[in-house]
């Protein structure tokens, strides 16, 4: 019996108005050497072969700022459904939102279709900002810090129009609202190719959590300075947790806070078990599973990053402390 066909990489480009990422997507398309279907919110602003860009009656998606209305969530599967049906034609999907939408529905569609589940995967989310105005992008909307937390990559464009000191303050804000995205300088959308598309990022065994040690428990970012209270809630847990109080906590949180909680993922040691459990959530929407065994000399720690709005009143800590073994 021959083996299953590999499923479908898909890259989802987010990021806040102006910020560069059809300019991205187009240094991408040039320079990959791959052949890509594209999606787009706003046909006709991109010069792309027609070989590439699907239709635009059919497969030009409009995500209506990102709600997860009934038709939104359709016409995202419908397209890909159509793609995939002809899927020997390119080697991948990407995606780019419009400079206001939400990342989200397109990332849960991915999750929730079981059809579409078995023949493409996310293989990340870029979120592309602008140097020189995403602090105060950040600072005045709720979009821009939407789009940055639910990313496995931050390109930090027009890198070279911004002065030191804010580049650096830029990174900094980005590393505190999403630890363990990955972070690249670009001119112009320059970013190879190799470092953005096929990396797995957002596939559960590659998650990135910042490393365990150190601080148990930490909050990672100064209260109301960001727009609509966003916050990013990271934990490390030094005894094993209990696997059915964890599950169900975790699932009595997703339940009750998904709509707040904008991303959620973690590595984390249940008693008794080998292997690595692996989880990560797109608000109420959560995928997990068991990953490879644990190493020999591996610090056996649970490492789990909560990003949100107002995520101060979800007494995080107090409830993973009561998910742990005794002492």
């Amino acid at each position: 019996m021959s083996a299953a066909p590999e499923r479908l990489p898909v890259t989802v480009l987010t990021g806040f108005l102006g910020a560069g990422k059809t300019t991205l997507l187009n240094h991408l398309l040039r320079t990959s050497g791959r052949r890509y279907a594209v999606i787009v919110n706003e046909y006709g602003e991109i010069g792309i072969d027609g070989e590439l860009v699907v239709g635009a009656e059919e497969e030009v998606l409009e995500l209506n700022n990102g709600c997860i209305c009934c038709k939104v969530r359709g016409d995202l599967i419908r397209v890909v459904g159509g793609l995939l049906k002809r899927r020997g034609r390119f080697d991948g999907i990407l995606i780019e939102t419009t400079g206001l939408a939400d990342p989200a529905p397109v990332v849960q569609s991915f999750m929730a279709d079981d059809e579409i589940r078995q023949s493409a995967r996310v293989d990340g989310v870029v979120c592309v900002v602008d140097a020189r105005h995403f602090l105060a992008s950040l600072a005045r909307t709720r979009e821009a810090g939407v789009q940055l937390a639910h990313a496995s990559c931050v390109v930090v464009n027009k890198a070279e129009l911004a002065e030191a000191d804010t580049l650096a303050a830029v990174e900094a804000e980005i590393a505190r609202l999403n630890p363990g995205a990955s972070l690249q300088r670009s001119v112009g959308g320059a970013v190879p190719a190799a470092q953005l598309l096929d990396q797995g990022a957002f596939e559960l065994p590659r998650l990135a959590l910042p490393a365990g040690g150190g601080e148990r428990y930490y909050r990672a970012v100064a209260p109301g300075r960001h727009s609509d209270g966003l916050e990013c809630v990271s934990v490390v847990l030094q005894r094993p947790l209990e696997r059915q109080r964890f599950l169900g906590w975790l699932q009595r949180l997703v339940a009750e806070c998904g709509d707040r909680l904008l991303r959620s993922k973690g590595i984390v040691a249940l008693a008794g078990a080998e292997r690595r459990f692996v989880f990560q959530g797109v608000h109420m929407m959560m995928d997990s599973d068991f990953d490879r065994p644990w190493h020999s000399g591996e610090a056996r720690d649970s490492r789990l990053v909560f990003i949100g709005h107002d995520l101060a009143g979800l007494s995080l800590q107090a409830g993973l402390d009561a998910c742990q073994v005794a002492a």
